[in-house]
């Protein structure tokens, strides 16, 4: 049996998610990993088959997308090409988790693919999202289309959505309190980062950097280039996280209750929408880094209100289950 899958290379979580399901699926087969994007930290144990420049934002340094960044990478006909030249007969089945080469690639030749995200749960009505529409929603229906979804999210919102995916790693590690407050904001400079966290100076804090390539200290501050492993340590160690508003690093603090603050990026829907949805948790939510910072962060750091989750380990049977459903008539299995 052969498999592709293919996976988003912005920003971290897609990456740290399949970490844990490229394993599960090699036990089924022959698997070939296709990632596009520029903007992950993170990368897979394994080699890559296909890596293509694919279609990506570029993270800001005041809180949102930097679009002239973004513009300047866009290669459309690159995308384009890549679309067209992409073998993928020899499959008897394709995953992806949000990624658009493969996802129009398919289309393109009329062949089946299933979502495996985060994102494809937003096909649901059901899942949250703010009340007021947005051009956003156009984003999840055409950046990667597939035939078949399976998602992920906070809650199963839906019957085709299931509880994180909580990595091997994270699942087993020892946890503990140090006291230090764990941050990943990459739309964020770090210097704007130091300049508000260091009014706050009766808690230490570990800044995880997505531009500086030497760690170094400020003060109450410690600058850390990302790294899984420190990441992972750091979070294990931490009274709590302050973070953006994505998916994987909120929800593997949440598991590892620990306390979890967002700051969505601005314009960024996704984000916005994970955050409703954490808020509705019981997450602190806050949408700015401005004079109100500090009052903010303070009162978070003083309210030791903990949020109980239920992020069973199943990942293995939603895999053996898709495996099940979506693979290629006749296909003899591993």
């Amino acid at each position: 049996m052969k498999i592709l899958y293919a996976i988003q290379g912005t920003g971290n979580g897609h990456i740290s998610r399949a970490r844990e399901i490229v394993p599960l699926l090699q036990q089924y087969g022959q698997v070939d990993l296709l990632v596009s994007g520029t903007e992950a930290e993170v990368s897979l144990a394994q080699p890559l088959k296909y890596r293509f420049h694919g279609f990506s934002f570029v993270f800001g340094t005041n809180g949102g997308v930097d679009k002239w960044a973004t513009f300047k990478i866009m290669d459309l006909r690159q995308l384009w090409r890549d679309m067209h030249s992409l073998p993928l007969k020899q499959y008897d089945l394709i995953i992806n988790d949000f990624e658009p080469v493969s996802a129009w690639a398919c289309k393109l030749q009329k062949i089946p693919s299933v979502s495996l995200s985060h994102q494809c749960s937003f096909v649901s009505p059901n899942t949250p999202r703010p009340a007021k529409w947005n051009y956003a929603e156009w984003l999840f229906k055409y950046y990667s289309p597939t035939t078949h979804h399976i998602g992920f999210h906070f809650e199963k919102y839906d019957d085709f959505i299931h509880t994180p995916v909580i990595r091997s790693e994270i699942r087993n590690l020892t946890t503990g309190n140090l006291g230090h407050y764990t941050v990943y904001l990459p739309a964020y400079d770090d210097k704007t980062l130091v300049k508000y966290l260091g009014q706050s100076t009766g808690v230490q804090w570990q800044i995880f950097s997505k531009r500086q390539k030497t760690p170094y200290q400020s003060g109450n501050i410690q600058i850390i280039p990302v790294n899984n492993e420190a990441f992972n340590t750091s979070l294990a160690n931490c009274e709590g996280l302050l973070t953006g508003g994505g998916f994987e690093g909120p929800a593997e603090a949440l598991f590892l209750q620990k306390k979890v603050m967002m700051i969505p990026m601005r314009g960024q829907f996704e984000q916005q929408c994970n955050a409703l949805a954490a808020s509705k948790m019981g997450v602190p939510v806050i949408h700015a880094i401005d004079d109100n910072f500090t009052a903010h962060i303070n009162k978070w750091i003083k309210d030791d209100t903990k949020i109980w989750v239920d992020f069973p380990d199943e990942t293995a049977q939603v895999i053996h289950d898709m495996i099940e459903r979506y693979t290629k008539p006749g296909t003899i299995l591993s």
